[in-house]
């Protein structure tokens, strides 16, 4: 992250976040947080990017979310080189969905 970024306010709400304990929970809070469109923009981006990490392309992404050009160009920037936050949470959701799907942890 952007080193001016870093400061307490920044790891006070990070610290929030990390503190709710559910899907509901996220909703009351980013209710309180966000506006709509800032959390309409929060979640296309992410569906954008879940969709370009699965190698879609942009017009499908296009068609499929209504996102701008602009706006899949800066999240896939952020793929390709960013901070691999986004790497981190897909390739955890993989790992879940994968034990998910093994009973009893078999191979």
């Amino acid at each position: 992250m952007i080193a001016k970024l870093h400061d307490s306010n920044a790891d006070a709400l990070f610290d929030a976040v990390l503190s709710l304990k559910s899907r509901e929970e996220c909703y009351r809070f980013f209710e309180d947080l966000c506006t709509v469109p800032e959390l309409k923009a929060m979640m296309q981006r992410y569906a954008v990017a879940k969709m370009l990490h699965a190698h879609r392309l942009y017009n499908e992404i296009v068609a499929e979310t209504g996102a701008s050009t602009a706006t899949i160009s800066r999240v896939n920037r952020a793929l390709l080189y960013g901070s691999d936050g986004y790497t981190l949470v897909f390739d955890r959701q993989e790992a879940e969905k994968q034990e998910e799907e093994t009973p009893n942890g078999e191979l």
